[in-house]
């Protein structure tokens, strides 16, 4: 078995005008909300063995403060630049590359790839992503090459406004 989540990047900021759209940083409540959300998965004892992240600074800064919770090095986040404003069928050729020693893989990107990849995998559809919201897919394989055409199960949706969590 495989599993994937798939988290979208924390809130970011839009104080500075004069950065591009790919340095922007996380917003305070950005950097909150990740916490919260990798705390959850500590908390309900999700693994993940690897982090992947798209290299833009919002997703990366999200991807780094979930490793601290989840007591990763920060250094073996794998960045991806591929997943800067991926397409859904980028998700799949990434996944399908991981390291099959690998068997749970979160993925940091954006919207609207990572929502449009998400409702590709399982019967479970969401409208839009929110920041930082986690949304979990486990299939039924043992290798990341195959990922693509194994069966899939939804295991969870969860992101920081959640009613169940508060």
């Amino acid at each position: 078995m495989k599993t994937i989540l798939l988290i979208r990047h924390a809130k970011s900021s839009w104080n500075d005008p004069s950065l591009g759209d790919f340095d922007r940083p996380l917003n305070e409540r950005g950097k909150k909300d990740a916490l919260v959300m990798a705390r959850r998965l500590v908390k309900n004892q999700i693994p993940i063995d690897l982090l992947v992240s798209s290299p833009a600074k919002r997703a990366l800064s999200t991807a780094k403060l979930f490793a601290e919770e989840l007591k990763k090095n920060k250094n073996d986040i794998l960045s991806i630049p591929e997943l800067y404003q991926a397409e859904p069928s980028v998700f799949t050729e990434v996944i399908a590359r991981l390291d099959d020693s690998c068997q749970h893989a979160a993925i940091f990107a954006h919207n609207p790839g990572i929502t449009a990849f998400a409702n590709s995998l399982a019967e479970v559809h969401v409208d839009d992503m929110p920041t930082c919201s986690v949304f979990a897919v486990q299939a039924n394989t043992g290798s990341w090459s195959a990922f693509e055409f194994s069966e899939k199960h939804f295991l969870f949706f969860d992101y920081p406004k959640s009613e169940a969590h508060h």
